[in-house]
């Protein structure tokens, strides 16, 4: 299983980037799907997540601006992310909870990580 975020660039203040996420693989079912966010010398923070029901929660920084929605059936994961804010600037790394996956001859369910793709806001 593999995750591969995409999206990411440089913009200013107020505009707006849209972030996807495909978890790629022979998968039977993801519990859950998130976006987490680290800036350089502060710890990875949650953004935003996504269980299987369609339920979000978000980041109190980022719930009135941010977006998160889910396509089960392309596996992928997606944040809109509006009003950006120098503040917002980091590496954006999404999540797969609980993946239901073959890993040799048994049935797996692990957590996987994305690469990361930069998100960086100027003033």
């Amino acid at each position: 299983v593999q995750l591969q975020a995409s999206g990411g660039g440089l913009v200013q203040a107020g505009d707006s980037l849209r972030l996807s996420c495909e978890a790629s693989g022979i998968i039977f079912s993801i519990s859950g799907m998130g976006w987490y966010r680290q800036a350089p010398g502060k710890q990875r923070e949650l953004v935003a997540f996504i269980n299987s029901g369609g339920t979000a929660h978000y980041g109190y920084l980022v719930e009135d601006r941010f977006t998160i929605s889910r396509d089960g059936a392309k596996n992928t994961v997606y944040l809109q992310m509006n009003s950006l804010k120098p503040e917002d600037t980091a590496v954006y790394y999404c999540n797969a909870e609980k993946v239901r996956a073959p890993i040799g001859q048994k049935v797996r369910e692990l957590d996987y990580w994305g690469q990361g793709t930069q998100v960086t806001v100027s003033s």
